[in-house]
């Protein structure tokens, strides 16, 4: 039957407003992306350039795959004998003093030093940006050394910066005075690439002494001009930079030799130089000798900047981006009492600055096994053997490349991506930079493969190779991480949530996605499609069996275990070697996989909430309520009064495998425990118990009363984690500031925590001018990797979180 006029206007009328919602629904979309699109612009001209090349005590590139890059390398020349040993180039452990960022931000730049004891030097590095024109603006680096107070006022140092291009474009010297013995004056480089456009690139004559000697070949070559050397060599040589130096001072060398004999053989300062043929190439070298303290700059303007820069231009941009910094710090990161002391805020301008420092951009490609069999499935007993003999019977392929923009854990041994320390990474630097870290974030799923998969550990190219063992390189399309990257995006909604109650942005440069509602959104609707294919990779790859082995809990698929187990480690979990069930057996359950899980389901629903997605939004609620009821059914021991993995005994009957330690915290740390869980007393007394967790450094990472305490490699069974304790503090701040059963035993816990944390990592830093990967539970001194500016920087925002005041020993309650 045919509708009504009066019918027929409804539904007209109906049709009209959704066509006109769709329509608006079209156009905000349409208005949000090329918001998104601006902003994106906008922080890619800003974030060009930088320090990206953090394997090295200092180097410049772009954000560009292939393109011009630069660096530093020095040494002391006073012998023959120490030189190859002591030229400076990438970062190694224990070869310095103490290294690294006093202050520095991803968009204007900072000032780096470098404590050298071997060469007798101090070295200051400072890099600035000059914003403006079409290719990402200009930059400027200022090198400086100072003789240490054990040299010789005149010591001779010589000091190398040098440029490569890799790809298409241009790179020149402007006049190049092939019949010279050297550049009087600055040495001027003109480039052009596709990307870059037209470019200068000006080293300066700088301030400084130059040795003199009489020696005949002074005369050939005067150590008071600069040298250049230009060649050409084979792209994949490029980054052996210290290899290609090494070569051509041996070809000098040996002509030098039959010149002028073993008897009478130049200085060593006059020696160990290049020779000087400018010219056109892909590599050059700029080499000065300095007799004592110096100074000189580089300089790179682009051709579409307003203006060349000059020194001058450096020395006022130097002063305003460290005014620039202090302020934001102070706004942003203040130590909270009791770290009031100067030396607390100079210690984590420090941290924090290494932290940002640290990041790089990578790029090349990788090793990846994508074969599938039984034993990569993991589900037989002994799937570990099978799995290693599976492995030995494959050869990697080649993928990519690819690139990433990314923080590190440390400079000397870590200097690539890890997937889990990134989420950790970047806690600080989203309080300080919400778009370069939402560009991170993007850049990391951007590694993605169809399945959802992203490889742990990203090693990319041969020079990122160059620092892992070979059978660490290869990554496997079954083998996980901790979703740390979820928290991140978490906090992120945290802080959108604030806009929208009212909080003002002061700084839209470093925050635009708050300031501008439809482009948080529009980045958020972009990035969604990559994190669920993630979450349901999780799902599907990671799963345990509940079924097989009769399990009581109220979900029959809630429950996960990771693959990549052997007897001794579960790399893939990133606490390496914690006690695990032994043997290891295909029903095993871990309780932190299952918190991580947790943590990803709560922030994924929560992101599908922002989106509208309401089907999502139900769906992941019911995974949420399984997955937390499950905890407590599959993991919790009543007899250990702690969480606990799961595994099957010799009787085919589910067992729990209790080694009390970060593992037991698990679901608390992930936020998975409620204030009034009847679970939380026995956390908590788990945590301030001195025969368990606690000590006045920090959480240990396993109980002093297991047996395997500090056994083994003892890497996370016993050691203080700075990442784990983090998670510990942020929890109990929460318990401790939300009324509760819990609340007061909570708010001493964290105040006792906190402060223990701050002065650990505080004081092996003042005695040793590092951050340390871990600490020792006994001691409080730093150990394994130093310069581990990662996840232990999260110290700066245990430092700025809040006093609360409590005098009480914790021991009285």
């Amino acid at each position: 039957m045919p509708p009504t006029t009066q019918h027929g206007s409804l539904w007209t009328g109906l049709a009209c407003i959704l066509t006109l919602q769709s329509q608006w629904q079209f156009v905000a979309a349409a208005d949000g992306a090329a918001q998104v699109a601006d902003i994106a612009k906008a922080s890619n001209d800003s974030l060009l350039w930088g320090p990206y090349r953090p394997n090295l005590y200092f180097g410049v590139r772009p954000r560009i795959p292939k393109s011009l890059m630069g660096g530093l390398l020095w040494t002391r020349v006073e012998d023959y004998q120490s030189v190859q040993n002591t030229f400076r180039h990438t970062c190694e452990q224990h070869e310095l003093d103490g290294y690294g960022w006093d202050e520095y931000d991803v968009r204007s730049g900072g000032r780096q030093t470098i404590h050298d004891p071997a060469n007798r030097i101090d070295i200051t590095t400072e890099f600035v940006k000059f914003p403006g024109g079409e290719h990402g603006g200009s930059w400027g680096a200022r090198i400086k050394g100072t003789p240490r107070e054990d040299a010789d006022p005149d010591m001779a140092t010589t000091v190398i910066w040098y440029n490569t291009l890799e790809g298409l474009g241009s790179l020149e010297v402007a006049q190049p005075n092939r019949d010279e013995t050297g550049v009087p004056g600055d040495v001027v480089f003109k480039g052009q690439t596709s990307e870059l456009g037209d470019f200068e690139l000006r080293v300066t004559e700088g301030r400084g002494e130059h040795p003199r000697f009489e020696h005949p070949s002074y005369d050939d070559k005067p150590l008071d001009r600069t040298l250049v050397h230009s060649s050409q060599v084979p792209d994949e040589a490029l980054w052996q930079i210290k290899a290609v130096l090494f070569a051509h001072m041996k070809s000098q060398i040996d002509e030098l030799v039959p010149e002028y004999g073993q008897d009478n053989p130049p200085p060593p300062a006059q020696v160990y130089t290049i020779q000087h043929a400018p010219g056109a190439g892909n590599i050059h070298m700029v080499q000065k000798v300095f007799a004592g303290a110096f100074e000189f700059d580089v300089l790179f303007s682009s051709a579409s900047a307003p203006a060349k820069i000059t020194s001058e231009d450096m020395t006022a941009q130097i002063k305003s981006v460290t005014a620039g910094f202090a302020t934001r710090f102070a706004d942003i990161f203040k130590p909270q009492p009791p770290f009031l002391n100067e030396r607390y805020t100079d210690f984590s301008k420090s941290l924090f600055s290494n932290l940002i420092g640290g990041i790089g951009y990578f790029y090349g490609d990788s090793r990846v096994d994508r074969s599938y069999d039984d034993a990569y499935e993991e589900e037989n007993e002994g799937f570990w053997e099978e799995a290693a003999e599976a492995r030995s019977r494959h050869e990697a392929e080649t993928v990519g490349p690819n690139e990433l923009f990314t923080s590190i854990p440390s400079r000397p041994f870590f200097p690539r991506g890890f997937l889990w320390d990134e989420g950790f990474h970047l806690l600080p630097v989203i309080d300080w930079d919400v778009d370069t870290t939402l560009d991170i974030i993007k850049s990391w799923f951007n590694l993605m493969d169809d399945d959802g998969w992203i490889g742990r550990e990203q090693i990319l190219g041969p020079e990122a190779r160059s620092k892992v063992p070979p059978e660490f390189q290869v990554q496997y399309p079954h083998y996980a991480n901790p979703p740390t990257l979820f928290m991140v995006i978490n906090s992120f909604l945290d802080k959108l949530d604030a806009q929208k109650a009212g909080s003002s942005i002061k700084e839209k440069s470093y925050y635009m996605h708050l300031a501008n509602h439809d482009a948080a959104l529009q980045y958020l609707r972009e990035l969604y499609p990559l994190l669920k294919r993630h979450y349901f990779w999780f799902r599907k790859t990671q799963a345990g069996d509940i079924k097989s082995y009769d399990r009581e809990a109220f979900s029959s698929k809630e429950g996960y275990r990771w693959r990549g187990r052997t007897p001794q480690h579960i790399l893939t979990s990133g606490l390496d070697d914690y006690p695990r069930a032994q043997p290891p057996h295909p029903g095993e359950l871990h309780v932190d996989l299952i918190s991580w899980m947790g943590m990803m389901t709560r922030a994924i629903k929560r992101i599908a909430i922002y989106l509208d997605e309401e089907d999502d939004a139900t769906e992941f609620a019911k995974y949420d309520e399984a997955i937390v009821r499950n905890i407590d059914d599959l993991h919790w021991s009543s007899k250990e009064k702690a969480y606990c993995d799961a595994t099957i005994d010799d009787y085919e009957e589910n067992a729990h495998v209790c080694h009390k330690g970060y593992i037991s915290l698990f679901p608390f740390l992930t936020g998975l425990v409620d204030k009034d869980s009847k679970h939380l007393g026995a956390i908590l007394d788990l945590i301030g118990d001195e025969e368990h967790l606690w000590s006045d450094y920090g959480l240990r990472s396993l109980s002093k009363s297991d047996e395997l305490y500090h056994t083994g490699e003892d890497y996370w069974r016993g050691p203080i984690w700075m990442n784990m304790n983090y998670l510990a503090v942020q929890q109990l701040l929460n318990v401790a500031q939300a009324k509760g059963p819990h609340q007061k035993r909570a708010k001493q816990l964290y105040t006792d925590l906190r402060r223990n944390l701050v002065n650990t990592v505080y004081e092996s830093w003042k005695d040793t001018g590092f951050a340390w990967e871990q600490y020792n539970p006994e001691t409080g001194k730093g150990q394994r990797t130093q310069h581990f500016t990662g996840w232990t920087s999260l110290v700066v925002k245990i430092m700025a979180m809040p006093d609360l005041g409590t005098e009480t020993a914790r021991d009285e309650l």
